[in-house]
């Protein structure tokens, strides 16, 4: 360590200085350098930025242990971690460090033994590293000992900051901490740890709500690995269907790509570790399926293990032990549960089969590759087009999954990433704060409830008092709560079943996808990701579908077959799209560029694309009639797009946002009727949300929404899932042609 050159090394407690003498470190990070002088005083809010394995966890706790040591009492720092296995990882980090400290290190969540929690909470000291979810037990069921629990809180470290913003979790963590500070009196410093976001004071105001001015960032300026990228395409073979055929494809129909993209990767990623991430639950089981059944015809070890949300704790951990094991190379074939921090070791190569859910996501993923010195991060990306027949959607003839891909990619190269949707009002886990916090104290006053959650600087402030007067009735009426003779709120008969079960805790509900139902048949799953009404058309197993009906509670949609038409664009899918990403999908249709990280393939589809682009004249037109339906191309992200379907509904058109822009049935009327409709929409005052609303499905995305009056519901929705002011603007140009 060249401890000359580094100010910040002198800061630290010496023991420490000596841990990292031992270690061999060579010198400080750059966020290690800037972080430590405002972290060791221990009266700052502080963001540390950096990309995957720059440091982070060591600009935070170095800088706050030292702290903890200087003071005159014993101390707490709290880390909270989105992840189980995060904390894990942690604890083994810190305790080698902490041990020659004497720190204690206590990691808390449900695998944790409770003698080793009831050592923690005798002692109340050192380090303790928890998840949101421990977090809130711990504040349901300790409820009268907060105080002294956190009385010697001296900071609050959010590992995965970017993981909370925008989420229902992130807003119970802001509850938690806030509830933490009310019950010692007193605030206590946040430090959060990042991923490079587009906004970092959407990151600080999140950190610190009402006062994200007063944080400090440290962003790190280290040199990004060398980025290669290969682009592969394929394209599905046409499905010959017999005149009138009606089925859905039978099981062992099975698409032919998938096999012949596993056989590539079973080609080029043996021998190493890699990540590869298919979108789905079910692809990841069907390509770890495939790559599994070669290594067993090949005769060798296998190096392909599943991850992903629904597979039990053992075998996920199976995987994470095969990833971080040096002997024998493993890839893990996975959903988002390995985009975050777990500590898996450096990765070869980051493997995308079809567009990913954001540029974000994309970016997070490739932040495992290329971590070792003078190694680059690779990634392999894989689109499939289904082959052009008479009968091909509007997707298949733009080639829009390998337009998608090309420009989230090139957005990747332009260091553009989506900012998080920080103005969630997530009032679903509003309820379930009401719920902990009459646990917590033993019942409440609305006054009481309504100063600690909604009042001016706290988590869901911006809900009047007339709002949540009338969400309590909601949550009375449902018998989530009831009230004393006295005025004090208790748990209704539901809300103590429902506080007294472990499920409690999360603010989030598992990840459901749709039944899909015809005629008493389950066809199948569809995760939904957007807003749906009766008489939508979706495209599902390669068919068109009308939406009968939708049984919200049941997550079940009830469908009839569509006969005629060209098939919808809507095909369900989780992750929703960004208008810049779709802006950057017409530059690519409208421009000669090549793109040089594009297969021949993949660049004949996105020529095969250009030329229907411009054959269609679609620079100019936004309007495209294709006789039972009208498509309005709006080149805008999901949620404008949604914002005027439904401004369309409210006109009584059945109309549901569809790739790139929106779908509107005719039904007899005229394309003309739809652009009227559009006029009106254009000079009228915008309709309250629930006008806009009150005739769309599907509006219960989050855990406790179920429980939400109807208005509430639909401002809940809203502030998630529409941009009325974008979609506004776009028609008032667009009728202005």
């Amino acid at each position: 360590m060249a401890e000359t050159q580094s100010s910040a090394f002198h800061l630290l407690d010496e023991r420490i200085q000596r841990f990292i003498w031992a270690e061999g470190w060579e010198s400080l990070r750059d966020a290690q350098e800037a972080a430590i002088p405002l972290i060791v005083p221990g009266d700052k809010d502080v963001i540390v930025a950096a990309a995957t394995a720059a440091g982070k966890t060591e600009a935070a706790f170095l800088p706050a242990l030292t702290h903890l040591l200087q003071r005159e009492k014993p101390g707490l720092i709290v880390y909270i971690s989105p992840l189980k296995a995060l904390i894990n990882d942690q604890f083994g980090r810190l305790d080698r460090l902490c041990e020659q400290l004497e720190v204690p290190v206590w990691p808390w969540h449900g695998d944790i033994s409770s003698s080793s929690k009831t050592r923690f909470l005798t002692k109340r000291q050192g380090v303790l590293l928890i998840t949101p979810e421990s977090l809130e037990a711990l504040l349901c069921n300790r409820g009268t000992a907060l105080s002294a629990v956190f009385g010697e809180a001296a900071f609050f470290v959010v590992d995965e900051l970017h993981a909370f913003i925008g989420s229902e979790r992130g807003k119970q963590l802001q509850s938690l901490m806030h509830r933490v500070q009310v019950a010692i009196e007193r605030t206590v410093p946040r430090v959060g740890l990042s991923a490079t976001l587009g906004d970092m004071r959407l990151a600080a105001d999140f950190l610190r709500p009402s006062a994200g001015e007063r944080v400090q960032i440290v962003e790190s300026k280290a040199s990004v690995a060398e980025l290669k990228v290969l682009v592969k395409g394929y394209e599905e073979p046409a499905v010959v269907l017999r005149e009138g055929d009606d089925e859905v494809e039978s099981e062992d129909s099975e698409p032919t790509t998938p096999g012949l993209i596993a056989a590539h990767l079973f080609k080029v990623l043996r021998g190493s570790n890699n990540l590869v991430f298919p979108n789905s639950r079910r692809e990841v089981e069907r390509y770890t399926h495939l790559l599994n059944e070669m290594c067993l015809k090949e005769q060798v070890p296998n190096e392909f293990w599943p991850h992903h949300g629904s597979l039990s704790k053992e075998i996920r951990t199976e995987t994470e032990a095969a990833l971080k094991q040096k002997e024998q190379p493993a890839s893990a074939i996975c959903t988002n549960t390995l985009e975050l921090g777990i500590d898996i070791g450096a990765v070869k190569s980051v493997v995308q089969i079809g567009p990913p859910p954001q540029v974000a996501s994309l970016r997070q993923r490739l932040g495992r590759s290329g971590r070792r010195k003078g190694e680059p991060a690779i990634l392999r990306g894989y689109c499939i087009e289904d082959a052009l027949d008479p009968r091909s959607s509007l997707d298949s003839l733009l080639r829009l999954g390998t337009v998608q891909m090309a420009a989230m990619v090139s957005l990747l190269l332009q260091k553009w990433f989506e900012p998080p949707r920080a103005h969630g009002a997530h009032l679903s886990t509003l309820v379930q704060q009401v719920l902990s916090v009459v646990a917590q104290r033993g019942g409440a006053t609305i006054g009481q409830l309504y100063a600690l959650l909604c009042a001016p600087g706290t988590p869901f402030q911006g809900l009047s008092k007339e709002e949540f007067a009338q969400l309590v009735r909601q949550l009375g009426a449902k018998e989530l709560l009831t009230q004393d003779s006295s005025g004090l709120l208790l748990h209704g008969r539901l809300g103590e079943k429902f506080v007294n079960h472990y499920s409690f805790y999360a603010a989030f509900a598992a990840d459901e996808e749709f039944r899909i139902v015809s005629a008493g048949r389950m066809l199948g799953t569809l995760p939904v990701s957007q807003m749906l009404t009766t008489g939508q058309r979706i495209l599902f197993a390669g068919k068109t579908w009308l939406v009968e009906s939708v049984d919200e509670p049941q997550k079940t949609i009830f469908v009839v077959r569509a006969g005629g038409g060209v098939p919808p664009l809507f095909n369900g899918g989780a992750g929703r799209v960004h208008t810049r990403v779709r802006q950057e999908m017409r530059r690519l249709l409208e421009s000669n560029e090549s793109l040089p990280f594009l297969d021949e393939v993949a660049q004949r589809f996105l020529s095969e694309g250009r030329q229907q682009y411009a054959d269609r004249a679609l620079s100019t037109e936004f309007v495209l009639n294709q006789g039972r339906e009208l498509m309005l191309l709006t080149w805008l992200g999901d949620s404008a797009n949604e914002a005027i379907a439904a401004l369309l509904i409210r006109r009584g058109f059945v109309a549901s946002p569809a790739g790139p822009g929106v779908e509107v049935r005719l039904d007899g009327r005229s394309a003309q009727d739809v652009l009227d409709a559009l006029s009106d929409a254009a000079v009228d005052e915008p309709p309250s949300l629930d006008m806009l609303l009150q005739d769309v499905s599907n509006l219960q995305r989050e855990k406790w929404d179920w429980a939400l009056p109807d208005g509430l519901l639909r401002k809940a929705y809203a502030s998630l899932n529409l941009d009325l002011d974008e979609g506004l603007a776009w028609v008032r140009e667009a009728t202005a042609r």
